[in-house]
């Protein structure tokens, strides 16, 4: 019943959501659950770059290099402009471009999935072939970490530790959150 009713809230509201975080923290999962509760589409930022591409992250990166790949997920984020409500899931280095997140912003709620640097760890077995981004000298997911938490934390409006929830339950807490229940 509260599906309902939070699904009728949120359709007369048009809600969007911008589901940021580590790798692993569950953006895509989460953002599927919310947007079919919500009945608003979901959207993977990570896809929107293979589908306009052509190509997998890791090659991506490879070809580009770090700054080339920012640049053109930057690009692909800025251009981004649904109508009426969605959760999108960028990727998780979409927090390096103030641009990219302004327009997000912009365009709705920043909720931010934190997770320990030690659940990833377990999560993310071979962070280069998933294609995460590593900017400058760091090379682990521990040097990551420290270097994208305060960008989270500072685009975050909303910010919810997902450390012991399921899925169905990182969902609810978000919509509660937005409830101001």
């Amino acid at each position: 019943m509260l599906d309902i009713l939070v699904a009728e809230r949120y359709n007369k509201c048009m809600y969007r959501l911008v589901l940021i975080g580590m790798p692993a923290c569950g953006k895509s999962t989460t953002g599927k659950n919310l947007a079919k509760r919500c009945h608003i589409p979901f959207t993977d930022g990570d896809s929107l770059i293979r589908e306009q591409t052509g190509k997998p992250l890791h090659r991506l990166i490879e070809e580009r290099g770090t700054e080339g790949f920012l640049a053109l997920e930057e690009e692909i984020l800025c251009s981004f402009a649904p109508e009426g409500g969605f959760v999108l899931a960028p990727g998780g280095s979409a927090v390096y471009s103030a641009r990219a997140m302004a327009h997000l912003k912009e365009l709705g709620t920043a909720v931010y999935l934190k997770l320990s640097c030690d659940c990833i760890e377990k999560r993310i077995p071979d962070f280069v072939a998933r294609g995460v981004v590593m900017r400058g000298n760091i090379r682990t997911i521990r040097g990551l970490y420290g270097e994208r938490v305060p960008l989270y934390e500072r685009y975050a409006d909303i910010t919810v530790d997902v450390n012991t929830l399921t899925t169905e339950e990182i969902a609810e807490k978000i919509l509660r959150e937005l409830n101001g229940k």
